[in-house]
């Protein structure tokens, strides 16, 4: 059981996304296995490096074949990656333009997952470190097409700075309504990102929060709270993302873990517990 969906733009997304990189093989299997325990969020990518788009598609068919459930009760989220984030299994032709790139792609993914329209369509990532090329604008304006014919219900952009986001903010013709980063707790859980996309009204989606903070799990202060509980410390950390306004991303592949991870609508944190998360293992 999770929260209620929560409706950006007219589109609800669910509170819980699961993960679908670096799978390979078991792709097909585990995202069935999540769709079974109740996830209704699905993340994927046309990035056939780190994910199984196809994979993805064919486990999502199984589901609705079978009646688990209804297209319209999933949110299917891809992205589109530059060259240099791919492998030699590419989506689309590398001698072409950007933006034919992304038509190329956006087609081979609606193919992977035998739908008519993506939910939220993201950028994988700017092609620089900082600021923003000719190339993310060209990328992004290809993007603003697909959504203006209604082909991406949403669109949203990954792996971005703060100031990069501000820069997409101030000229896109259609903003980002979904920003998916990394979150580290020593950079204080993505703290600046964070509070431009709540002051600016995007979702923001976080993803590896547990992998990306292996040396704050075994914190005594966090078995604490845990134990205070009577729950995980898996599902503090994602109670806690819930509590500052995250969507958490969870990659799981144990159906135990799926469970816990969607029963974390059942306990509520402190604020005191949820301030000291807040500044835990921060540099």
């Amino acid at each position: 059981m999770t929260e209620n969906p929560r409706l950006i733009h007219g589109v609800q997304m669910p509170c819980w996304v699961y993960g679908t990189a670096w799978k390979e093989e078991q792709t097909q299997s585990l995202v069935e296995m999540a769709l079974r325990q109740g996830f209704r969020g699905i993340d994927t990518a046309n990035q056939r490096r780190h994910y199984h788009e196809a994979a993805v598609g064919q486990a999502i068919a199984v589901a609705l074949e079978s009646g688990l459930t209804t297209r319209d009760a999933l949110f299917l989220q891809t992205k589109f990656t530059f060259r240099s984030g791919q492998d030699h299994r590419l989506p689309y032709d590398p001698a072409a333009p950007v933006a034919v790139q992304v038509e190329q792609s956006f087609a081979s993914s609606l193919n992977h997952l035998r739908v008519d329209v993506i939910d939220a369509y993201l950028l994988h990532g700017p092609s620089v470190r900082v600021g923003l090329s000719a190339a993310d604008w060209e990328a992004w304006r290809a993007m603003e097409s697909l959504y203006d014919r209604g082909l991406a219900r949403l669109l949203g952009v990954s792996n971005v700075t703060r100031e990069q986001l501000e820069r997409l903010c101030q000229k896109a013709r259609i903003a980002p309504a979904i920003v998916q980063n990394r979150c580290y707790a020593e950079r204080g859980w993505d703290r600046d990102v964070r509070a431009y996309c709540e002051a600016n009204g995007m979702s923001y989606q976080g993803f590896s929060l547990l992998t990306a903070n292996r040396s704050i799990l075994n914190h005594p202060q966090l078995a604490q709270i845990a134990a205070r509980h009577g729950r995980t410390v898996s599902q503090v950390v994602f109670r806690f993302a819930w509590e500052k306004g995250m969507i958490p991303l969870t990659g799981t592949t144990n159906a135990e873990h799926m469970r816990q991870d969607l029963d974390i609508a059942h306990f509520r944190l402190d604020p005191s517990e949820i301030e000291l998360l807040e500044r835990l293992g921060e540099r």
